[in-house]
């Protein structure tokens, strides 16, 4: 506790240090703070999705970058895999304090803006400590599960009153983020309950729900640009166009979703969403998750056909073609072709030397489409749920310092550029390959969160 005291009182100090550099004439943005146990050399801040500046952490690990004209707004930091958002204002000295190993549970702010930033953390601490309070309620009916929301809701709003009533010379902009953040997770979890009734409740026809049930969305806006890119409000409009479109009359899908049901989801996404490029990256974001859900070459035509006709981005086409020419190559029933991968000391291996005479599960990773914390569990899972296949991790575009911590080190390799795996990994999507015995390919695009994924490695296991 000592420990944690001292380096508050470094924060404070560092902060007190940059706000007495500035004077009316200075109206420059401080973010720092120092990082404990630092997977990278430096932290990145992106403002929506463009990056505004790389800060270096110093020998002590701390790192301190100053904006000449910040804008008032949601930014959010990555370092490592973890990223997590912070609310800035022209002249902040905001410093920060995390450890690695328990990232967000060990971020504190100090400095000028630390409050308001302190209580955006609170909230999304919170919402992650209400997941298993959720799975109980998400039992009830309507009419219960309603009486529980608003009771949270309540709570929320209180909260809100007394930090508003308490900080008067806070924005309008960041009370409004403080409301999101506060009662956007609530209002998701309402859209959500209608499948989650009938996953949790093993039923097959989704409970009778009157319109009042939806009352909150008379005050939700799903068009604002400027939070898009913030956790709490991009779930709430993803969870609110699923349920939309459950409603034009589809059935409960709680495996994989019907070419139907995505072909309307789309259209639902093109009616609702205003802003073109929030549109493109929801279409993009849907046919892509919808295609990996399938966990099969095969791809629903219709569904692809219609995002290209509604999206707009030659950017975001062009990736997904990609995808789709990567799914015609090395499927169902061809012999695995060889190619080398590097493993972690950069020793070069033959693919099909080490899938000869196994059962073999290949996962090509990038950790912009999957994180290496969930690769780690979720491998970890498997392999002892099916302990005769070999699971094997190689990193897309990656190097020796590329280790999954928790992993087996000696399951784990990485293509270069000139690795022969690059003729179907143009996309560089994550992609699972899953091979028998006798090398033959039983699925040629696999996914590693699919439920169809248990069903394929049982099948390795039946005598041929």
């Amino acid at each position: 506790m000592i420990k944690y005291l001292l380096h508050l009182i470094l924060l404070i100090m560092i902060a007190a240090f940059v706000g007495c550099s500035s004077n009316s004439k200075n109206t420059a943005t401080y973010f720092g703070g120092k990082i404990i146990n630092p997977k990278s050399k430096y932290v990145v801040l992106f403002a929506m999705d463009k990056v505004i500046d790389t800060l270096y952490l110093g020998k002590d690990h701390k790192f301190l970058g100053k904006l000449e004209s910040a804008n008032e707004g949601l930014y959010y930091f990555t370092h490592g895999n973890e990223n997590q958002y912070i609310y800035l204002e022209p002249k902040d000295s905001l410093m920060l304090r995390l450890n690695t190993w328990d990232f967000d549970e060990s971020i504190v702010f100090a400095g000028k803006g630390a409050e308001r930033n302190n209580i955006l953390i609170d909230c999304f601490l919170e919402e992650e400590k209400d997941n298993k309070m959720f799975y109980e309620f998400n039992k009830l009916s309507p009419n219960q599960f309603l009486r529980k929301t608003d009771s949270l809701l309540s709570l929320k709003e209180k909260t809100y009153k007394e930090y508003t009533k308490d900080h008067t010379e806070e924005t309008k902009g960041f009370n409004n983020v403080l409301k999101v953040a506060l009662t956007y997770p609530i209002f998701a979890r309402i859209e959500r309950y209608p499948i989650a009734n009938v996953k949790y409740n093993h039923k097959t026809e989704f409970s009778t729900i009157n319109n009042t049930f939806y009352k909150h969305r008379a005050s939700v806006n799903i068009n604002n640009d400027s939070l898009m890119y913030y956790q709490p409000y991009s779930k709430y409009v993803r969870n609110f166009l699923y349920n939309i479109t459950y409603s034009l009359g589809h059935k409960p899908m709680t495996n994989e979703y019907s070419s139907g049901f995505t072909v309307d989801l789309l259209k639902t996404i093109k009616n609702k969403i205003k802003s073109e490029a929030s549109k493109n990256a929801f279409l993009k974001q849907t046919v892509v998750s919808h295609f990996y859900e399938k966990s099969s070459c095969n791809a629903n035509k219709e569904a692809f056909d219609t995002y290209f006709n509604l999206s707009t981005s030659a950017k975001d086409k062009a990736h997904v073609r990609q995808l789709l020419l990567d799914s015609k190559v090395l499927n169902k029933g061809l012999k695995m072709v060889d190619f080398t991968i590097n493993d972690l000391t950069n020793g070069t291996h033959s693919i099909k030397k080490l899938i000869k005479n196994k059962n073999t599960f290949l996962l090509f990773w990038n950790p912009e489409n999957t994180t290496p914390m969930y690769i780690s569990s979720r491998i970890n899972y498997l392999r002892r749920q099916f302990p005769d296949v070999q699971f094997i991790q190689i990193k897309i575009d990656g190097s020796v310092h590329d280790r999954i911590k928790h992993l087996d080190i000696k399951s784990q390799y990485f293509i270069t550029a000139n690795s022969e795996a690059n003729n179907f990994l143009t996309s560089k999507m994550t992609r699972s390959i899953i091979i028998n015995k006798q090398g033959i390919i039983t699925n040629g695009f696999a996914s590693i969160s699919s439920k169809k994924l248990y069903s394929d490695l049982k099948q390795l296991s039946i005598p041929k």
